[in-house]
């Protein structure tokens, strides 16, 4: 007598099926555990260690022997640059540098607290500002409560805001971050998409049996994405400039030296784009080859936060990421009106991607 049907045992082994296939799956691993423990890792990167820094600077012959002084030479969060630093005023009305601190003693403690902790800032310096009033304020509590106890505060804080210098707004940051991450993804995942699928069809086979030569082929397709990309950022930027008061240090100068860095960042992303399309096997796996380049840049290269949240021992890798060279030359342009041959470091990081890409991918490249 036949065994009757078990629907139980039929899905069971559907099941197994299903749950092998998806191990297999190159794309089930990246998205459900390599990419989430990516995330943590960045993220949790942000506390401890990776606490935010705010640049400052003491005023010139300032008394650093206090104990107030000492106590914010001591505080995490403040980074103190070169006291002698010539430019150091320049840095503080472009926003490089949030604060010039003065500590001084009061000789009438009877009237104010003994010691005032007088900052000299600028319109440009306030994105971090709340932040070093947090941490003065961390400090001040710290003595308050060990040493001083019992008393009114050991110090106040004071400031002026100096003549000069653009009004900062949050936009005047992402902005920026914004084109880039436009700019990466649409380069990347566009290239690598459209020309395998291009390949797989017979498309470009076709394409190279015509009088056309190859590179001709390629170039009018990259051309066709490097001009949508580009009509992106005009209307990005237009869209910060109306909308939110995006700052043009330069006005339409500033405009142009924009798309000049955008145009040169499209150029190297469309290489990894173009290396993705030579090596992958199948299409599943382009979303895993362009997310592990891309989306540690995003949160690494200052897209969405400082990079200053991050670690210390990741800043020098930091610098060097494409994504960061052009969120860097983006901002120094836009806000601080710096010209294209000052931002040289980050063109040049820009170009050694470049050339580094294209010469892999030239070998790995198929049109079949």
């Amino acid at each position: 007598m036949p065994q009757p049907y078990s629907q139980v045992r039929a899905m069971l082994a559907i099941t197994k099926a299903s749950l092998k296939a998806t191990f297999r799956s190159p794309q089930s691993i990246f998205f459900s555990l390599f990419f989430p423990i990516v995330l943590i890792w960045i993220f949790g990167s942000l506390g401890g260690n990776g606490a935010p820094k705010v640049d400052v600077a003491w005023e010139k012959g300032v008394d650093s022997n206090n104990l107030v002084s000492k106590a914010l030479l001591h505080n995490p969060v403040l980074h103190f640059v070169d006291e002698n630093k010539k430019d150091v005023e320049d840095e503080l009305r472009k926003g490089r540098v949030t604060a010039v601190i003065s500590v001084t003693r009061h000789r009438d403690t009877a009237q104010h607290a003994p010691y005032d902790i007088h900052l000299r800032t600028s319109p440009a310096a306030q994105k971090d500002f709340g932040l070093l009033i947090s941490a003065l304020n961390s400090s001040i509590a710290g003595i308050d409560n060990t040493t001083y106890a019992n008393r009114p505060t050991i110090a106040t804080v004071s400031q002026t805001m100096i003549e000069g210098g653009r009004r900062y707004r949050m936009i005047d940051f992402f902005l920026p971050g914004m084109i880039g991450f436009s700019l990466i993804g649409a380069a990347v995942f566009g290239i690598a998409f459209s020309f395998y699928s291009l390949r797989e069809t017979l498309v470009l086979k076709r394409m190279y049996s015509t009088p056309v030569k190859k590179q001709y082929i390629i170039l009018g397709e990259s051309l066709a994405k490097v001009l949508f990309q580009l009509m992106t950022v005009v209307v990005l930027i237009a869209f910060g400039y109306y909308g939110y008061h995006f700052t043009l240090a330069n006005g339409f100068f500033t405009f142009m030296d924009m798309i000049f860095l955008s145009f040169l960042a499209l150029l190297v992303f469309m290489g990894f784009g173009f290396f993705i399309t030579g090596i992958a096997k199948n299409q599943n796996v382009i979303p895993i080859y362009a997310n592990l380049f891309m989306f540690p840049q995003y949160f690494l290269s200052g897209t969405f936060f400082s990079k200053t949240a991050l670690p210390a021992f990741l800043q020098p890798i930091i610098q060097f990421l494409p994504l960061t060279a052009l969120n860097d030359a983006m901002r120094n342009v836009a806000f601080e009106g710096a010209s294209l041959s000052s931002c040289w470091p980050q063109v040049l990081i820009l170009s050694v991607w470049g050339i580094f890409i294209y010469a892999i991918t030239a070998r790995v490249f198929r049109w079949e």
